[in-house]
């Protein structure tokens, strides 16, 4: 839903000029098909013109439609056919008159000018693919791929950037599974561009391993918020205009699904509900979605990551209890800011009532986060403001039989 699939073994990556070819049909290229009629096209309109109104010289087009579209051989190949042609056009009608030297040189300067410009595109392409690999490598480590049932959930996450360019912002989510529980979190970096990226991915780096090695989610929440203060500090000191970034947060810890229940993985039979500690860093409180109705978690909201020393008491933690039929929605301000053309924001929790009045199947995961995702797509027109994160979790139908000692 998020990532593309690494390539099964024996396959080879396609063409990347391919995937950017316009012109395919039924996967064949066919770019030379427009220089090519353009280049039959002249010389028939030439002959059933008459007088003094020529158009051969028009053949200065082939190699200029072929630049946009073909390699730099075939634009080449084209420009020689061009020349070809008006050298037998041009003395081939006895109706007409010459146009002579004047316009052959227009048509072989075309040609060379085509080839050039035709180099400097593909030369553009390649250098753009190289930056998009770049961005989908960062993507893939700062947003890494998560197996289905991981930690004893079932999960689905979604997420859409504002810049379709970049593919990657400020938002980050993670699952981390450990000897104390599963662990969760979703988050928002103030900002855009490579700057919150670095944040997200210093965060990342850090829920990683304390949640793996921590007991208490209140000693992950501690490291999240030690981490965000010295990079800003970091960034500061080396000069760069950090100096207020900050982060918002929703770190969830189920310690029920520790992962030393079996000697596979979480056992989760006999359970009804699971309790979920829930630590908030002035982010969107979750939504819970049951068969009943969709409602609010009832959080202590506190401070953004990075303002903690604003507000230095203990941080509390909310414990909620989660029913096997209901499932967490947490979300981004992309989606609970995204406004429509009037400047209306998005309905979530309306949306989602009313989609759970109709039937829709709602409660799964995969369904929710395409639900909401569509919500949100058309109530804007397809247009994004801010990046936009879908993450949805509940308890995992049936438990993932994992060998010990293999952490994520």
């Amino acid at each position: 839903m998020r990532m593309r699939m690494p390539v099964p073994l024996g396959r080879r990556e396609p063409d990347p000029f391919a995937r950017q070819q316009p012109l395919r049909i039924r996967g064949r290229n066919v770019a030379w098909l427009p220089p090519l009629v353009v280049l039959l096209a002249v010389p028939v309109i030439d002959w059933f013109t008459g007088g003094n109104f020529r158009v051969i010289s028009w053949l200065v087009l082939v190699p200029g439609t072929a630049a946009a579209v073909c390699r730099v051989w075939t634009t080449a190949l084209f420009a020689a056919l061009a020349m070809l042609t008006y050298i037998v056009g041009d003395n081939s009608w006895p109706h007409q008159e010459r146009t002579g030297l004047p316009d052959f040189i227009l048509v072989a300067l075309g040609g060379i000018l085509s080839v050039l410009a035709c180099a400097v595109r593909l030369r553009g392409q390649e250098r753009m693919l190289h930056m998009r690999a770049v961005v989908d490598t960062t993507r893939r480590i700062l947003l890494r791929q998560l197996p289905p049932d991981v930690g004893g959930l079932d999960h689905a996450e979604i997420y859409l950037a504002a810049d379709s360019e970049a593919r990657v912002g400020g938002d980050f989510y993670d699952i981390q599974p450990s000897p104390h529980g599963t662990r969760v979190v979703i988050g928002d970096v103030q900002g855009k561009g490579l700057a919150a990226v670095e944040a997200a991915s210093v965060l990342l780096g850090t829920f990683r391993e304390a949640a793996y090695y921590e007991a208490e989610p209140g000693t992950v929440a501690e490291r999240l918020e030690t981490r965000m203060v010295r990079h800003v500090r970091y960034c500061a000191h080396v000069g760069r205009d950090d100096a207020e970034r900050f982060a918002t947060a929703v770190l969830l810890d189920f310690p029920e699904l520790r992962s030393e229940r079996t000697d596979w993985g979480p056992d989760l039979a006999g359970l009804d509900t699971l309790t979920v500690d829930v630590v908030n860093f002035g982010h969107e409180p979750p939504l819970l979605l049951s068969p009943h109705g969709v409602r609010f978690l009832p959080l202590r909201e506190g401070l953004p990551l990075g303002f903690g020393e604003l507000a230095p008491l203990e941080r509390r933690t909310a414990t909620v209890r989660l029913a096997a039929d209901e499932t967490l929605l947490l979300v981004t301000d992309g989606v609970t800011e995204a406004r429509d053309g009037r400047g209306v924001f998005f309905p979530l929790r309306e949306h989602l009532a009313r989609a759970l009045a109709a039937g829709a199947p709602a409660l799964d995961p995969e369904s929710l986060v395409r639900l909401v995702r569509d919500g949100v797509l058309a109530h804007t027109g397809g247009g994004l403001d801010d990046d936009t994160t879908i993450f949805a979790v509940r308890r995992a139908s049936e438990p993932v039989r994992r060998p010990p000692g293999t952490p994520m």
